[in-house]
């Protein structure tokens, strides 16, 4: 049986066939061009980050009312690693990755934990930055793991991570609970008790006050380091922020931003 088209259904079935073509040709391009966002950024000459301006130390707003911190030097190092401008992108923790996965900004250095969830939907660099819970005292308080706490007091706030960690990793500590950061704060500077529970960045915000009781890192309780966020499938782009730190993390500029913004050294261990 022979099918018979008319004039104008022939050629709207060509037009049809012709333009597969180029509907390939613009889709190819469109992947092409998502998946160059390395070659973006060298063309713009600027890496736009997202960063944190009210989590210090990672990020805040300083005297100058210019923005800094470990994540603000931590996009500075990668800026100047791939010869680029810098412009930092203020985000919360609810923005941070729908500014990414938008465009807004290339990367996210805000602080950012990877998690199952958050792996399905953008990829992590190395990790760049300390992040965790642990067992912090004085220089003179020999302690370097959860059996040394016998006969020693532990000041936590009660039901924070840390607290319920110390609690299964040493039941023989002698822990004593708050009812919130700043009581177990001032309990460990008033000598109240011999040690603090808690993290590093809370650490890291009582050695910035210079107190005469400074909280040196003694063993980490759970460790949760940050990585740079960045959009799915973008292999030249980690790799190049996977150099970056790599890096920084051979030539000491990391351990050098860890004891400037966390007044501890870079763990062995990042």
């Amino acid at each position: 049986m022979k099918l018979s088209l008319t004039r104008p259904a022939r050629r709207a079935l060509l037009a049809a066939l012709l333009s597969v073509p180029i509907v390939a040709h613009l889709a190819f391009h469109a992947v092409a061009a998502h998946a160059d966002t390395l070659d973006n950024i060298a063309k713009a000459g600027v890496l736009k980050v997202a960063v944190p301006e009210d989590y210090p130390p990672f990020g805040a707003v300083g005297p100058d009312m210019k923005p800094q911190g470990y994540d603000i030097d931590t996009a500075a190092l990668l800026a100047k690693s791939m010869n680029v401008k810098l412009e930092l992108v203020p985000v919360n923790s609810a923005n941070r990755i729908p500014y990414l996965q938008t465009g807004k900004v290339d990367l996210v250095i805000s602080s950012l934990g990877k998690t199952p969830e958050r792996t399905k939907v953008i990829d992590f660099s190395s990790a760049y930055a300390p992040y965790y819970q642990g067992v912090f005292g004085p220089a003179d308080i020999k302690v370097s793991g959860p059996a040394d706490l016998t006969g020693k007091t532990v000041g936590a706030t009660r039901g924070a991570l840390e607290e319920i960690g110390l609690s299964q990793m040493a039941p023989n500590a002698t822990i004593k609970r708050f009812e919130d950061n700043n009581a177990t704060i001032a309990a460990f500077l008033s000598g109240q008790v011999q040690l603090i529970a808690a993290g590093n960045i809370v650490a890291a915000a009582i050695i910035a006050k210079n107190p005469p009781r400074r909280p040196e890192p003694k063993f980490v309780i759970k460790n949760s380091p940050c990585f740079v966020g960045m959009n799915k499938n973008e292999p030249r782009l980690q790799q190049k922020v996977d150099a970056a730190i790599a890096q920084a993390k051979h030539d000491g500029t990391l351990d050098t931003m860890s004891k400037k913004w966390f007044g501890a050294p870079l763990p062995a261990d990042l």
